[in-house]
């Protein structure tokens, strides 16, 4: 059998190159459509989803580097890298997400391609919470609250908007600067809506559905206490990723439908932190399929607990890879070590010496 020597390299250049080509709208759509077929179609079975590991630290700044596997069996195993470090905006100009997928092949272990992970997060982090949303919320939400302006902020704006008639857009953040520069952040989607800024009372108050993205540190939560809103509010808590980290009061939760996207990561690292699982509801590979269950969802008080599934970077990463293949983008790279005789690893050192002599 021939031996594929090459790997692809989706790098930022590319990633934009194929956002320019497609489109934004599109992209998103897309996105949405393969992350909804790949729930329902969902098979423990046939891949495995391991809770993600790393190490995560309070020196010499708050942060985390983790890998987040996912094996689909006799195919392809694909592992993020993910890098949150809440600091990197003010200190290192950096995104406070940072981030890598690479893909390999099950049958031999070879890298199929390496793809830049930090818009690619960002993109399929917003589509989970239009598809969670599109399970628990009541499908003619018209409000949106957003809690935390940070880059997540605008992917969950983006993907919202797409499944929802959203006439009204409320924000808050404590940085005042990110509250204000929202409306030019978003402007390349063409939403014809001005952010409104508001206190987090308002929005809970007033809201169909609410995005928290917060960089709130570990044992700082809840972001508020008391809250009055809608019967149907829809939440999709996005900020707790860090043990000890919460946005949202235990007295909520204790009110509403609860639903991880990953159960056994959410109680580590998630709202479902503060609960026994006694408490919380089923997970959305599991609602997807129930519509009874859905219907109570839209019509109580639900919070959609993302905590991220590598399920999702598989899919955003095949998404991306597959438009770079149509496009001809990317750089093929002849990155692991090949020679003649695959017992002889100095077998390529040997060929370079003959070459040159």
């Amino acid at each position: 059998m021939e031996k594929n020597q090459e790997s692809i390299i989706i790098d930022s250049i590319a990633v934009n190159k194929i956002i320019t080509k497609i489109g934004l709208n599109r992209v998103m759509d897309d996105l949405i459509a393969e992350l909804e077929e790949a729930i329902k179609n969902y098979n423990k079975e046939e891949t495995e989803v391991p809770i993600r590991s790393g190490f995560n630290y309070k020196k010499p700044f708050l942060g985390l580097v983790e890998w987040m596997p996912i094996m689909k069996k006799g195919e392809e195993v694909l592992i993020k890298v993910v890098g949150y470090h809440p600091e990197n905006p003010d200190i290192f100009k950096l995104p406070t997400i940072l981030s890598t997928i690479s893909s390999y092949d099950a049958h031999t272990g070879h890298l199929n391609y390496l793809v830049d992970g930090v818009l690619l997060t960002a993109l399929r982090t917003g589509a989970s919470s239009a598809v969670a949303s599109k399970l628990m919320a009541k499908p003619n939400s018209k409000t949106l609250g957003i809690i935390g302006c940070g880059a997540q902020s605008i992917t969950q704006i983006h993907a919202i908007c797409r499944l929802f008639p959203i006439e009204e857009i409320l924000i808050y953040d404590i940085d005042q600067s990110c509250m204000n520069s929202i409306a030019d952040r978003i402007a390349p989607i063409n939403l014809g809506i001005s952010p409104k800024a508001s206190h987090i009372s308002e929005i809970m108050e007033l809201s169909d559905i609410i995005c928290t993205a917060t960089s709130i540190a570990p044992e700082k939560g809840p972001l508020f206490s008391e809250f009055k809103s809608k019967p149907h509010l829809h939440i999709n808590a996005v900020g707790a990723d860090f043990p000890g980290k919460f946005e949202l009061p235990k007295s909520l939760l204790e009110k509403a439908f609860v639903c991880p996207d990953f159960l056994d990561q959410a109680v580590i690292e998630g709202e479902c932190q503060q609960l026994n699982k006694s408490d919380i509801g089923s997970s959305w590979d599991e609602l997807i399929h129930d519509e009874d269950l859905k219907k109570n969802y839209q019509s109580g008080i639900s919070v959609f607990d993302s905590t991220g599934w590598a399920l999702e970077d598989q899919v955003v990463a095949r998404l991306f890879a597959n438009y770079a293949e149509d496009l001809n983008l990317g750089t093929k790279m002849n990155i692991e070590s090949f020679s003649s005789d695959e017992k002889n690893p100095y077998g390529t050192i040997h060929q370079l010496i003959n070459v040159s002599e």
